[in-house]
């Protein structure tokens, strides 16, 4: 009984397979007919209909294996018009195809590079063009499979674009320059096709101008779709970024505007395009990305497609048209062998008693019915979707728009608080301005007194002349600095009021679009939910259907039960008679097909194995051959770079580029550390050579490092003496040399395996160790000494003020001895105010102390105390030059004092002491300064201490002033004993004197400035270079440490480092 109602299906099977091979011979008949028609090495276009057949068997066949099977028997090699012709198709195919198709091209993406750089190298018209279409094939290929949400044709909504640029800045960055990237290439082959045209004095009527104008419609439609993509996404990043990061993006824009607009004014002129496609006009000038409103203004350039109502007259050897295939997912044909599966055995052995029963036609009736009423339910349920993806979309939008709106007014509020800054900065700077004024109003009166004191011994007509016009340039200069000062005030009030306007402004656009959007949220808050009521609806529609189509079921099984009982009463009559007739025969069949098949499947099992041995023999000599070619042009890459760079070091221009021995260090140690990536992939490689992934990044990397380390070497040797320049350019030759060597060890097969870098590995340690010979000596400290060092030179600075301390009070117990009267008073005076100046400089020193520890504890993280001082070496020798110059002027200004009070000194020296001690506090403060906070409370302690201590210095200088004028005795003058002549000789006298007295103080400014000049020079130069007084020198590795009571002057001498804070700071 089994086997009766298996003879239908049987039947059915051996009819479908039978007509499904007929069908797919025909298929391939076709397609091969199409493709050989489309591609051929005739100069004509390629026609429509060929192609329009290639694509619809790409959507037959779910993808491009029939194409590509096909195709890779033409000689593409051999003819350049064929493979112009099959890049034609290979990009119709990739736009139009089915979405397969993308990784079906990505398999023979070798097979078209191999094709465009056969014919790149060519002199030949169409071989150009193809080796710029093959380019832009690949190109297309890399982009898509990169960004799959991206189809081929690139029609995407702007969503998608968001999407796929995502919200990480540097990914959108990345996707525009892959964006221009594409560009690039479609317009290289348009302005190429174009220029070819205009050269051969062809036009667009010809076929020969055809067969090369029929590409460029596909060129078109990818063209205006980039130039969107390139809009949006530059708006989006000049909407996160500065204006001056994306210069560079700006100008290639520029540049590929003007390339699209007249590439488009040029099609659009001749007649080839103007029956085929509707070509846009793009704008006149291309769109402002530095004002974000121009976004509105930018119009999506749109290409049209007529219809062709005329159809194409077919080929006399053309079959019969194809068929148009529907893609859709919903399937008629399933529908209506739907019933006919139910009667299999009616079509087998004919219905009972002739004819359909009254029932079965019902059954089919309702069966279309609940189908049709399915379908209805679907088309609903597809409705409502869509009505909820729109909204959802909308609601989406309306976010994305209420944030950009909130980044707009942080923006906002950052820049007002900008604006503010730089008002307070204004501010500060006109009241330094005031100061600095009256400072110089004082240094002016200071000035005439003392020239009032030199023009003592002229005549009183001359005084009153010279203090006449003194008078007079003085009102002038202070008429022109009140004038200056009352127009930069009203300059500040001008822009402070402008600033206020600007800031009202920008607050009232900000919050009149705030209350925009809220009114735009809640009218789409209302149309959701209308919408959400519509959706109700429309479920309970859906569930009343469905209850309708219960109904329907049940109705339909009653009557297939009825149906089944019937055929199987049938069944059980006819049983007897069809089993013992039929049984034996099926099985005997039956086992002769198995048997004859089980021999053929394994005949072809056979081969097939035999083939695919064969196979996998060749693809692994491929894959060696493949990987070898991989190295070979690796090397040739390589070898370029490293003659680029050895070619810089005879360029003249090279000559004036200079480098430091830090830099160069770092990079031959880098490139060291390269050789031993590069030893490593050579062994990897010869242990396996099918994988030379490792060796060609070790050696692209070793390119880089050893190219940047011949360059920054011979940019050294320029700022290096003579024979450590001539050393290190010569090895830097000889590290190109062994290079070149080395690759071509790594060219041939032969010497593959005797490759050894080790030569290059010692010159490159010949340059390291030239590189730390010519490092400045002052760097030879090590780095771990120096937070000791600090410590050290801190200490001994307070020892060394805390022992001028002691000795003042003993010279102030000795001179309470040894005199009496005004002597007494002026040294008590002056050694009081020696005393308070030391005090203020101990303060000082336990500030800058403190803040030091603050500037480490917040700078150092996770470091130690020493690692953060060899981080920040130059500015550690700083405050160590600082403590030595404070430690230093404290002990120079006690020797001072002490020979001031003993009569042996000058009341000069302690005056200019105190001057420097002043500038060594200075000096340390500035060093102090460098790394602290703003708003740090030690920094204003600090500061406050410095002018502290300037306060006390310049009591030391008045109180000195003011004993030097107490102890001088002045003559009296009297001249009413002298005749006229006497008057006369004794006033030529004083005159030669005044002369003789400002020529010596015209030689001692000179000789001040020379000396100034070369304390300067010295400053900036290690310490080891520095020469001191018997023509040795020192060194950091052994410091100076000051001694509060040294045994003699001469060994008081200024530190080794820097006293100036503008030349250590840099």
């Amino acid at each position: 009984m089994n086997s009766i109602r298996q003879v239908p299906t049987r039947v059915k099977s051996r009819r479908t397979e039978a007509s499904l091979g007929a069908e797919r011979d025909h298929f391939e008949k076709q397609q091969l007919s199409s493709i050989s028609k489309a591609i051929n090495n005739t100069e004509t276009p390629v026609k429509e209909k060929h192609a329009r057949r290639i694509i619809l068997g790409t959507h037959r066949e779910k993808g491009a294996y029939t194409f590509w099977s096909y195709s890779q028997g033409f000689p593409l090699a051999g003819n350049s018009i064929l493979s112009w012709k099959f890049c034609h198709v290979v990009h119709k195919v990739l736009r139009d195809g089915h979405r397969n198709v993308l990784q079906d091209c990505m398999r023979h993406h070798s097979s078209l590079v191999e094709v465009g750089q056969l014919w790149g190298h060519l002199h030949d018209r169409y071989g150009q063009l193809v080796g710029l279409y093959t380019k832009l094939l690949c190109t297309k290929l890399e982009f898509h499979v990169k960004h799959a949400e991206i189809p081929p044709n690139l029609e995407v909504k702007d969503e998608v674009l968001e999407r796929v640029a995502g919200t990480d800045i540097n990914n959108v960055f990345q996707l525009t320059v892959e964006v221009f990237d594409y560009l690039d290439a479609e317009l290289r082959l348009a302005e190429t096709v174009i220029r070819q045209l205009n050269t051969s004095i062809a036009i667009s009527t010809l076929t020969s101008g055809q067969c090369r104008l029929s590409p460029l419609i596909q060129v078109i439609q990818d063209c205006s779709h980039l130039y969107h993509f390139t809009v949006k996404l530059l708006f989006k990043l000049h909407a996160c970024l500065p204006a001056d990061t994306l210069q560079g993006h700006r100008d290639r824009f520029h540049d590929q505007f003007r390339s699209l607009k007249t590439f488009f004014d040029k099609a659009r002129d001749m007649m080839y395009f103007k029956r085929l496609i509707q070509i846009p006009k793009l704008p006149d000038s291309p769109p402002n990305f530095l004002h974000a409103a121009s976004l509105a203004k930018h119009v999506k350039p749109v290409v049209v497609i007529p219809d062709d109502d005329e159809a194409e007259q077919p080929d006399d050897d053309d079959e019969e048209p194809e068929p148009l295939i529907e893609v859709s997912e919903v399937s008629t044909s399933s529908i209506q062998t739907q019933p006919q599966q139910f009667d299999i055995f009616d079509q087998a052995f004919g219905p009972p008693n002739g004819g359909f029963d009254d029932r079965d036609i019902q059954i089919e009736s309702l069966k279309s019915e609940l189908e049709l009423l399915r379908l209805e339910l679907e088309k609903v349920k597809g409705e409502a979707q869509r009505y909820i993806t729109q909204l959802k979309s909308q609601i989406n939008s309306l976010e994305s728009e209420l944030e950009e709106q909130r980044l707009q007014k942080q923006r906002t509020l950052v820049e007002n608080e900008q604006l503010r800054m730089e008002l307070e900065a204004t501010r500060r700077r006109n009241a330094e301005y005031e100061s600095v004024q009256s400072t110089f109003i004082e240094a002016e009166k200071r000035a005439q007194g003392t020239e009032q004191r030199y023009n003592k011994l002229k005549e009183k007509h001359t005084e009153l002349v010279a203090s006449h016009a003194e008078l007079l340039r003085k009102s002038a200069d202070t008429v022109k600095m009140l004038s200056a000062t009352q127009q930069t005030q009203d300059e500040v009030e001008r822009t402070k009021q402008q600033l206020s306007f600007e800031v009202d402004r920008i607050k009232q656009d900000a919050d009149m679009k705030m209350e925009e959007q809220k009114f735009e949220m809640e009218r789409m808050k209302r149309e959701l939910e209308e919408k959400m009521a519509e959706v109700t609806r429309i479920r309970a529609t859906l569930h009343s259907s469905e209850k309708t189509s219960e109904d329907m079921n049940g109705s339909m099984k009653a009557l297939q039960a009825e149906k089944e009982r019937l055929m199987r009463s049938v069944s059980e009559k006819e049983a007897e008679l069809s089993s013992l007739r039929q049984s034996a025969q099926v099985q005997q069949s039956s086992l002769q097909q198995e048997r004859e098949k089980s021999s053929r499947e394994l005949g072809e099992l056979q081969g097939k194995l035999k083939e695919k041995t064969n196979q996998e023999e060749r693809m692994k000599q491929k894959l060696l051959d493949e990987q070898f070619v991989l190295l070979q042009g690796t090397i040739t890459e390589v070898e370029s770079i490293i003659k680029d760079a050895v070619a810089k070091l005879d360029d003249p221009l090279h000559i004036r580029c200079t480098s430091s021995p830090d830099y160069l260090i770092s990079r031959a140690e880098a490139t060291l550390g390269s050789i031993d990536k590069m030893k490593k992939g050579h062994a990897d490689y010869l242990s396996n050579m099918t994988d030379a992934g490792g060796l060609l990044r070790a050696l692209t990397q070793f390119s880089h490092l050893a190219a940047d380390t011949i360059i920054n070497g011979s940019a050294t040797a320029h700022m290096a003496p003579t024979d450590h320049a001539d050393r290190l350019t010569e090895n830097c030759r000889g590290c190109a040399t062994q290079s070149l060597q080395y690759l071509n060890d790594l060219r041939s097969k032969a010497t593959l395996q005797k490759a050894d870098p080790a030569s290059i590995r010692a010159i490159i340690q010949n340059i390291l160790q030239l590189g730390q010979e010519l490092r400045p000596k002052g760097m030879d400290i090590r780095q771990e000494e120096l937070g000791d060092l600090v410590d050290r030179e801190m200490s001994a600075t307070s020892a060394a003020i805390e022992e001028a301390v002691r000795r003042i009070d003993e010279m102030m117990n000795q001179a309470r001895k040894d005199t009496s009267g005004v002597k007494l008073e002026v040294n008590e005076r002056i050694l009081n105010s020696c005393t308070d100046l030391m005090k203020a400089i101990r303060m000082l020193v336990i500030a800058s102390t403190d803040l030091q520890k603050e500037i480490v504890e917040g700078g150092r993280g996770a470091a130690s105390i020493k690692e953060f001082y060899a981080r920040n070496s130059r500015w550690t020798e700083g405050l160590i030059s600082a403590a030595k110059a404070v430690g230093w002027g404290a002990t120079e200004m006690v020797e001072s004092a002490d020979k001031v009070v003993l009569h042996t000194g000058k009341y000069e020296e302690l005056i200019v002491c105190s001057h420097e001690i002043a500038a060594s506090t200075a000096q340390l403060v500035a060093a102090s300064k460098v790394k602290a906070d703003r708003n740090s409370k030690g920094l204003s302690v600090l500061q406050q201490a410095s002018r502290r201590v300037n306060e006390m210095a310049a009591n030391v200088v008045a109180s000195t002033k003011t004993g030097q004028d107490n102890l001088e005795e002045k003559e009296t003058m009297d001249f009413s004993g002298m005749s006229l002549i006497k008057l006369r000789k004794e006033e030529m006298e004083s005159q030669v004197k005044v002369l003789e007295l400002e020529s010596q103080l015209e030689n001692e400014r000179l000789r001040l400035g020379e000396l100034r000049k070369k304390h300067y020079n010295l400053a900036g130069v290690p310490a080891d270079q520095i020469p001191e007084g018997n023509g040795e020198t020192s060194s950091l590795a052994h410091p100076v440490t000051m001694s509060p009571k040294p045994a003699k002057p001469a060994l008081l001498k200024k530190p080794a480092l820097a006293q100036k804070p503008k030349t250590l700071f840099r």
